[in-house]
Order: structure tokens, then sequence, then C-alpha cells
């Protein structure tokens, strides 16, 4: 077993259905690719290049929303 799986297990909640499925969002911005937690209201550390990227992947493929534009309510 690899021993970036620990990690990227670790955030599993991301793409796990249950009642927060929509809380988590994939938000492209124009530098790069982010977690962005709705409940918080900012991004989420997701590790490292390498975990980020199997995170990325593992939440797309469970259909977590992915959007372009800020998908938070207004900073104020």
């Amino acid at each position: 077993m690899s021993r970036k799986a620990p990690a990227v297990e670790s955030y599993a909640h991301l793409w796990e259905g249950d009642v927060f499925r929509n809380r988590w969002v994939i938000w492209n911005t124009a530098a790069e690719t982010l977690v962005f937690d709705r409940e918080t209201n900012c991004p989420v550390d997701a590790g490292d290049e390498t975990v980020l990227h199997e995170v990325l992947c593992r939440m797309r493929e469970a259909g977590v929303p992915e959007t372009d534009d800020y998908p938070g309510r207004p900073c104020g």
C-alpha cells in the first residue's frame, strides 16, 4: 500500500454522498483548482499536489459540483 493512501483516504468525506453532499465544491480559479467549503466559505487544505490531485479525481468521479465562479457567499 502506498504511503499516500492514508492521506487521501482521510479526505473521503469530501466525495462520499451524505446530507452534506453539496457542502464541498471543486472550484476552478484562474490560477488553480481548489476544494471549497461552502459552510466555512473558504478553500479546504487538501494536502500536497499529489494528494490534491487524487482528492479532486475522486470528487469528480462522485459527481461533486464543479464551478469556475466563486462558490461561496459574499465576503463582508
